[in-house]
């Protein structure tokens, strides 16, 4: 869906632009020191946008020097205290997410929108299912689509009727279902970029399922310009899950992709053990596309993996290193992963090379 651009820091979302991947620190925004390590993490992951929290005034105040040492947009979580949201953009935040439902009077909304109006800040609105307002509970009897949709765009006019349209959309649930339908609602009655998610999702395992069936069907149908996938875990693992969806529906190229047999009786290495550490290893390689396979068999596993550009294969304390289901060699266990990563160092000197030919 043809959505309006809206720019956050030096990144543009909406408008046919490549959506990206957020995610929301776990510091105190006071600890600068912890909050940046955090940061700069994610952002070595892919993370494009970051989101932090701001429950006090030394938080907003603390992102002035966090803007200053991290290189991807910061947007500013503000519940509540509208002083919050005029510090946090006083200090330097690149957008701010506001509930305007929870921060009062539409006077104290007006001094937000005015200050981000003057700084060129956009603001996303944010609503989910835990937060809608009681009289549309009850209309629909109960937390539905149709009242989370209902609830945002009142919240987005309101903000229009005050001469500011520089908006990002929300809205989440943690009923999969109810989250597919209201953004597909949502889609059809407004422009403005959506930020997509499934809200308090779960723990790696749940999580990860209903944030992949829930973004899937909606990304799928062109719905969406942002994205978190939102996990009861470290911050990172939100954005390695966030790739992969991406990558899984074709709409982000690049980085390599791990694919790994299931363990059988027939494995004879730590398989497991193995194809985690080289999902690890392959993080550090987004500037390249390419496919690596780790197998448990080293009779089967290089023909079953022959689309793979690169793979590893397991056997008693040895394995194999293959390419396209051609064995190169064979290697003591402890050194296929040094193989592999030196076969992917080589590919990417090979692919630098040939840009700068070009």
């Amino acid at each position: 869906m043809k959505t309006k651009e809206v720019r956050i820091g030096e990144r543009v979302i909406g408008g046919g632009n490549p959506i990206l991947i957020q995610s929301m620190c776990n510091t105190k925004t006071e600890n600068v020191e912890a909050t940046v390590a955090q940061i700069l993490e994610l952002e070595a992951a892919g993370c494009d946008i970051i989101r932090v929290a701001v429950p006090t005034m030394e938080a907003a105040a603390a992102i002035r020097e966090i803007r200053r040492r991290i290189h991807i947009p910061l947007v500013a979580d503000i519940h509540f205290d509208y002083r919050l949201a005029i510090a946090a953009m006083e200090c330097g935040a690149d957008k701010i997410r506001i509930n305007p439902g929870n921060i009062g009077a539409v006077e104290r909304v007006q001094a937000v929108v005015d200050k981000a109006k003057e700084y060129g800040v956009p603001i996303r609105v944010g609503v989910n299912s835990g937060s809608l307002e009681k009289r549309l509970i009850e209309k629909y009897g109960g937390v539905t689509a149709e009242g989370l949709v209902e609830s945002a765009l009142e919240k987005v006019s309101l903000i229009e009727r005050m001469g500011y349209d520089n908006l990002v959309i929300s809205i989440k649930s943690s009923d999969v279902m109810m989250c597919v339908k209201a953004h597909e609602q949502i889609s059809r009655r407004t422009t403005y970029p959506l930020h997509v998610g499934i809200t308090e999702a779960g723990t790696l395992t749940s999580g990860n399922i209903k944030s992949a069936l829930g973004l899937g069907i909606i990304l799928y149908q062109g719905i969406g310009d942002t994205i978190r996938v939102s996990l009861t875990g470290a911050p990172i693992e939100e954005v390695k899950s966030a790739k992969l969806i991406l990558r899984a529906l074709g709409l982000r190229r690049g980085g390599v992709e791990v694919v790994s047999c299931p363990t059988c009786g027939r494995t004879q290495i730590d398989l497991i053990g193995l194809a985690n550490r080289v999902e690890n290893l392959v993080t550090g390689y987004d500037d390249l596309d390419r496919k690596v396979a780790v197998m448990g068999c080293v009779v089967n596993g290089p023909g079953e993996a022959r689309e793979a550009d690169f793979g590893v294969a397991g056997g008693i304390g040895e394995g194999l290193l293959f390419r396209k289901g051609e064995i190169v060699k064979k290697l003591p266990e402890d050194e296929l992963l040094p193989a592999l990563k030196a076969e992917l160092d080589q590919a990417r000197a090979a692919k630098r090379g040939k840009e700068k030919i070009r």
